[in-house]
């Protein structure tokens, strides 16, 4: 299985996230699963991942090991070019520290950024890398 990212499809900045990955990745490895979707809920499941916990982070199933909060968002930006992908270097920050500022936005992010249904949309051209995510509507001429 290619990384998978789990993500939640009516949170705005996640959906907005996920958006700056494809216009920013250096390669086309990642994946992309809808939290909500069945294929989402399983894949957490089988990483021992609720509907809650996802609901308080985004999940990245890389080499069938399931990364959270800053890990996950860390791994992500390995996939990202430069400058970028020099976020990584938050890596040196203590775990506690980071996860404590990914714990405060996950909690306010509705809050601040909104939040609609299934407000994610995928590029046609990218279709075959997400799962359990609607497509784009097709533009109205």
């Amino acid at each position: 299985m290619p990384p998978t990212l789990v993500f939640d499809t009516d949170c705005v900045l996640c959906a907005g996230s996920v958006r700056f990955v494809l216009a920013h990745e250096c390669d086309d490895r990642l994946h992309f699963m809808g939290a909500w979707s069945r294929e989402g809920l399983d894949l957490a499941a089988r990483h021992g991942f609720t509907a809650e916990d996802l609901n308080g982070t985004f999940l990245l199933v890389q080499d069938d090991r399931a990364l959270t909060r800053s890990d996950a968002a860390l791994a992500v930006v390995r996939h990202l070019k430069a400058p970028w992908r020099w976020f990584g270097l938050f890596g040196i920050v203590p775990k506690p520290l980071r996860d404590s500022l990914y714990g405060l936005v996950a909690r306010h992010r509705t809050r601040l950024f909104g939040r609609r249904e299934d407000c994610a949309r995928v590029p046609p051209e990218q279709r075959h890398r997400f799962h359990g995510v609607r497509p784009a509507e097709p533009p109205h001429p």
